[in-house]
C-alpha cells in the first residue's frame, strides 16, 4: 500500500495499529498530538464559548458552573466516542485490505487520550467560577483561556518543528472567533432567558 492512498488515520502496513512506536517500544506524545491538540482545543473553547454564552446573557456563575461541566462530562465522552469510531473504521478497513484482525488498542487509547487531553483544558475557563463570581469571574476565564489556547498552541511545536509564535497565536485566533460568536449570541439574547 502506497502512503499516499492511506486516509490520514491509517497506519502505515507494518507498522502496526495498536498506537506503539515500534522504533522505540512506547508510546510516543508525538503518536497522540492530533487528538491532544484537538481534544484541548475543542475542550477550550467548547466550555468558553459555553461560559462567553452565560456571560453575555447575564446567567450568574452558577450556571456557567453547570453547564460547563455538563459540557465537559458530555461533550468530552462525545468525542472520545467519535474519535475511537473514526480510528476503529479506519483500523477496520485497513486490517481487511492486508487480510488480518483489526485491532481496538489503538482506537482506544486514542480516544482516551482526546477525552484526557479535552477535560483537562476544559476545566481551565471553569476554575475562575469556582473563585469568583459575576464579570470578574468571566475575565480571569477569558484570560485563562487565552493563555492556555496560546499555550497548547505552542507547544505543538516540540512535535510539529513550527514556529512556537504562528502555532500558539493561529490556535488563539481560532478559539477567539468561537468565543466571541458564542457571547454575541448571549448577549443577543439576555433579555430572551
Amino acid at each position: 500500500m502506497n502512503l499516499e492512498d492511506q486516509t490520514p488515520l491509517e497506519a502505515p502496513e507494518g507498522s502496526g495499529d495498536d498506537g506503539l512506536d515500534e522504533h522505540r517500544g512506547h508510546v510516543g506524545v508525538d503518536h497522540f498530538i492530533g487528538d491532544i491538540v484537538f481534544g484541548a482545543n475543542d475542550g477550550l473553547i467548547t466550555t468558553f464559548a459555553i461560559v462567553s454564552s452565560v456571560a453575555g446573557a447575564e446567567l450568574g456563575a452558577k450556571a456557567a458552573l453547570v453547564l460547563g461541566l455538563a459540557n465537559l462530562l458530555g461533550d468530552g465522552v462525545s468525542m472520545a466516542a467519535g474519535n475511537y469510531l473514526g480510528r476503529r473504521s479506519d483500523t477496520q478497513v485497513a486490517a481487511s485490505r492486508a487480510g488480518r484482525p483489526a485491532s481496538r488498542r489503538g482506537p482506544v487509547s486514542h480516544g482516551g487520550a482526546m477525552f484526557a487531553a479535552f477535560v483537562v483544558a476544559g476545566t481551565v475557563p471553569l476554575l475562575p467560577y469556582l473563585l469568583f463570581d459575576g464579570s470578574t469571574a468571566f475575565i480571569m476565564a477569558l484570560c485563562a483561556t487565552a493563555l492556555t489556547l496560546f499555550g497548547v498552541g505552542s507547544a505543538r511545536t516540540f512535535v510539529t518543528r513550527q514556529p512556537w509564535l504562528s502555532s500558539g497565536m493561529e490556535m488563539l485566533a481560532v478559539g477567539s472567533v468561537a468565543a466571541i460568536l458564542a457571547y454575541a449570541v448571549g448577549w443577543l439574547f439576555r433579555s430572551v432567558v
